[in-house]
């Protein structure tokens, strides 16, 4: 369950992703993983983090507290949104509600 790029070749994070990456490991309780070392292009689910259906509605909860907007269960660009750090957050600074 490696999410992380080895120390030769790490994936810079944006500030977004690594907000993001902060409120994962928050949220899931992920022990033992620092978000700054969350390769933003690896799997969150299955392979990568490892999340599965449970985690991605707690995430969806906590999304939608922070950001603003509902990740909806039936939308059937979940599987690319939740892709990866990098989708997910590309996806909620298109959506998000600022204010």
């Amino acid at each position: 369950m490696s999410a992380t790029q080895s120390s030769q070749h790490p994936v810079a994070q944006s500030p977004a992703e690594l907000e993001l990456a902060e409120l994962i490991v928050n949220a899931l309780n992920l022990e033992g993983v620092a978000p700054a070392e969350i390769d933003p292009e690896a799997p969150l689910f299955k392979t990568g983090l490892g999340l599965d259906s449970i985690d991605a509605l707690e995430l969806a909860l906590e999304i939608s507290k922070r950001y603003g907007f509902q990740l909806r269960s039936d939308d059937e660009n979940n599987v690319r949104i939740f892709s990866s750090l990098r989708s997910l957050a590309a996806h909620i600074q298109t959506h998000r509600v600022t204010g």
